[in-house]
């Protein structure tokens, strides 16, 4: 089993915030049974998704696992105050700028991802909890906060697109209900939510001191995800599978003041045994006309772990823990305002997150970590141990059609990144071993070379067709113990030209351990362009006073808070060179002692560049440097 002793995983602080929702889930929500036919049986690697004939049908199949005790009875709730939105102007046009800037940084090309941060080139548009700040950021010597967003919800990310800004929340939606036990005792009270709101607002900012709401729109359910290509952003929200006095509680989406519910008979379903089962609404949002109605589908499945979105289709995986670990995975197809389910399939293992998929010339290729569960006597022990890395290539019907199983037995996979007709990998257990995968053979991918060395990387980015960046973690081996011990934050530099034999160009660590970036689980959080040769990532550095330990500093010692800020790099196909460092918190001692370190209001969150003005953004300050000597020029204090 892998063992990285003091690392806190994304996977584990997912695992208790799903801890901590499921019990009020499960208040109205019990293991799905489903009913047995011989209709959308998952075998030879292919699933098939069915749609409810009827409402009957779809409260038949979830009365199946309800074994509560107690009754939900809706007796009242709050209703939704639709705002009004103004008339959208088609001749408003965003104005187009001649300077370069910085983009937020994605998977696709062309598919944009949501974002705490975006910028047009002219403003910077930042999420702060509940409200948008708008600010004039170029030219810099006229910067200034132009306007204020204020939403009765938690701001999850933002889109930007010619004069339009799309701000996506989510909103609690308290209901009112009588609680009613099988022995006859009565009580009324406010019960938990049924499920909050994921909230989509379209604003006209083309006047950035008078930003204007075109569309309001309201998903049932949690933000999962989104992504937007041209004039459309689609939107993914989950709910429970609620049912309230035996009945199911359906997805609705409020367009306005236009209500749609969802049809059960065009809900799609899977027919396989899981933990706990959902609603997913995929939702198309065309953000130019306000008027054109909003396409939707309806899945109810397992809770989805991530999503890859190429400029065609969404993939969703879908977690199944019921025997074997296995993930399935449905393809909806996008064409503007048109969404259209078409194929479901299912792979061995689990994946990591979205850059372990990826869509390439007709095939879908996904890699995931095989897992099993370690036993001890008639006792199970909560651990699972790595059998292995895989990698499946799928045709359009997500039929596997090529697989390379068991790489890596025994370590855990760091990351993946597909690139063209190659698949790299990380594993982990005492030292790094890079894998380089060729997949210009579909239906065999093979192993073709594999880089050995200490350290892992969580984040592996593209540099060119002949080197590739990877953001990680430096390790130290334990000298008695299988394991190792991860240190600073360690940039790597591959050059897979030979792609039997790769190599590590250039490295360089920042700090010791406790170093974290957030980098290592946000990879919109980094700033890149090959062309500057520009490389930056947010860092939060601990150091070791080595004067405390006169016999040596022990590999499991964590250092001191010293520092937060963004480190600037010079990056080449050859080195990677610091240029410099830039800070948001002017009184160091302070800091250190407030105890908040990242969670401080001025650490810098992420960084953009427009023209030759490098901006770094934290909750309170906006600063200014020259792109190329870091020089400051200036600040932005935030309201």
């Amino acid at each position: 089993m892998t063992r990285i002793f003091g690392k806190v995983t994304l996977s584990l602080l997912l695992t208790s915030l799903l801890a901590a929702f499921l019990p009020l889930t499960f208040l109205a929500l019990t293991t799905l049974a489903p009913p047995r036919n011989n209709q959308g049986i998952i075998a030879s690697g292919r699933a098939t998704l069915l749609k409810f004939s009827s409402y009957e049908e779809l409260r038949t199949f979830l009365n199946r696992s309800w074994s509560s005790s107690r009754k939900v009875i809706i007796t009242s709730k709050d209703p939704f105050l639709a705002q009004r939105v103004s008339t959208y102007s088609e001749a408003t046009m965003h104005t187009a700028f001649d300077v370069g800037y910085s983009k937020t940084n994605v998977q696709v090309e062309g598919v944009d991802e949501a974002d705490i941060v975006k910028t047009d080139g002219r403003c910077i548009y930042l999420a702060l909890g509940e409200r948008v700040l708008i600010v004039r950021a170029y030219p810099p010597e006229d910067a200034y906060v132009t306007s204020e967003i204020r939403l009765n919800g938690t701001i999850l990310g933002l889109f930007i697109s010619n004069g339009s800004l799309v701000v996506i929340s989510i909103n609690d939606h308290i209901y009112y209900a009588k609680i009613e036990e099988e022995e006859g005792y009565r009580e009324y009270r406010k019960v938990w939510s049924i499920g909050p709101q994921t909230s989509v607002l379209v604003y006209d900012v083309e006047d950035s001191e008078a930003p204007n709401l075109i569309r309001n729109v309201t998903l049932s359910g949690v933000y999962f995800n989104s992504r937007m290509i041209g004039d459309y952003v689609y939107v993914l929200a989950s709910s429970p599978a609620y049912l309230v006095n035996s009945e199911p509680i359906l997805p609705e989406i409020l367009d306005g003041t236009r209500i749609m519910r969802v049809d059960p008979a065009q809900i799609y379903y899977s027919n396989s045994s899981d933990f706990y089962n959902a609603f997913t609404v995929i939702a198309a949002i065309n953000i130019r006309d306000p008027n054109e109605t909003i396409a939707y589908e309806t899945f109810l499945f397992g809770y989805a772990s991530c999503i890859y979105v190429s400029l065609n289709n969404i993939y969703v995986a879908v977690p199944k823990y019921f025997e074997s670990p296995s993930t399935e995975i449905h393809r909806i197809r996008i064409e503007g305002g048109k969404i259209t389910y078409e194929a479901s399939g299912v792979v061995p293992g689990t994946v990591l997150n979205q850059f372990s998929m990826d869509e390439y010339n007709g095939y879908f290729r996904i890699a995931t970590m095989a897992n099993q569960e370690i036993m001890a006597g008639d006792l199970r022990d909560q651990a699972m141990i790595t059998v292995g890395t895989n990698v499946y290539v799928l045709n359009m019907s997500l039929t596997v059609i090529g697989k390379l199983e068991g790489l890596a037995p025994g370590e855990h996979m760091y990351s993946a990144r597909f690139m063209g007709d190659r698949c790299y990998l990380v594993t982990f257990k005492k030292v790094d071993p890079l894998f380089v995968v060729s997949l210009e053979d579909p239906s065999n991918p093979r192993v073709l070379g594999k880089l050995k060395i200490p350290g892992y990387s969580n984040y592996l980015h593209p540099y060119n067709e002949r080197h590739l960046i990877g953001i990680g973690k430096w390790t130290v081996e334990d000298e008695e113990g299988d394991f190792a011990w991860y240190q600073g934050v360690k940039i790597a530099l591959f050059d897979v030209s030979d792609v039997e034999h790769p190599k590590e160009r250039d490295s360089f660590v920042i700090g010791d351990r406790g170093t974290e970036s957030p980098v290592l689980y946000d990879h919109k959080a980094l700033l890149f362009n090959r062309d500057l040769d520009l490389l930056a990532i947010p860092v939060l550095v601990a150091e070791i006073d080595e004067s405390k330990y006169p016999d040596g500093v022990p590999p499991y010692i964590y250092g001191d808070y010293v520092w937060q800020g963004l480190y600037v790099f010079n990056i080449t196909e050859s080195s990677i060179v610091l240029r410099g460092r830039i800070t948001h918190i002017s009184d160091q001692e302070e800091f250190l002692k407030s105890g908040y370190w990242f969670y401080s209001e001025y650490s810098i969150k992420r960084a953009l560049y427009i023209d030759s003005i490098l901006y770094t953004i934290s909750n309170k300050m906006i600063k200014m440097n020259d792109l190329v000597s870091l020089e400051e020029i200036g600040t932005i204090n935030l309201l």
